[in-house]
C-alpha cells in the first residue's frame, strides 16, 4: 500500500502489541520533526547570572542607581549576584557591608528572592537573588 502511494512505511510503536506502522513521507516527517527543534531552542531563556558591585560606603544616588540595574535584571528573568567589595580598613566591619546587601533583598523582594545569603569570600561578600516565577 505504501509503495502504491508513493510514501514510506515507518514503524511508529515497536513495543506496542500488534506494533504500530504508518504509511507517511518519512523525509518530510524528519524535517518537521528538526524545524520544530529550531524553533522550540529559538524560544527557550538561558540564565545568566549578572553581577552588580558596590562598596560598604555606597551613598544613596549610587544605591538607587545599582537597584535599578538589578531590577532590570531580574525582570529579565536573570539571576542578580550582588557583590560588596572592601577594602583596607574597612574588612574590620563586614556588618556593614552585610546591611546594605540586606537592604537590596529587602527593596528588591517583590521581584527576587534570596538563593544564597550573604557569605564573606576573601575580600569580597556575595549574595545571590533569583527572579520569582
Amino acid at each position: 500500500m505504501a509503495d502504491e502511494a508513493g510514501m514510506d512505511l515507518v514503524e511508529v510503536a515497536p513495543m506496542a502489541r500488534p506494533p504500530v506502522c504508518r504509511i507517511m513521507d518519512y523525509g518530510k516527517f524528519k524535517y518537521e520533526e528538526q524545524r520544530a527543534a529550531r524553533e522550540a531552542r529559538k524560544k527557550q531563556h538561558q540564565v545568566q547570572i549578572k553581577e552588580v558591585k558596590m562598596r560598604p560606603g555606597i551613598e544613596d544616588h549610587d544605591f538607587e542607581f545599582k537597584m535599578r540595574h538589578a531590577k532590570r535584571f531580574l525582570e529579565e528573568g536573570n539571576k542578580v549576584k550582588l557583590t560588596m567589595m572592601f577594602r583596607g580598613r574597612q574588612m574590620a566591619h563586614p556588618e556593614i557591608g552585610r546591611e546594605v546587601l540586606v537592604r537590596v533583598a529587602d527593596e528588591l523582594e517583590d521581584l527576587g528572592k534570596v538563593e544564597s545569603n550573604p557569605k564573606m569570600e576573601g575580600r569580597s561578600m556575595t549574595m545571590i537573588l533569583v527572579p520569582n516565577k
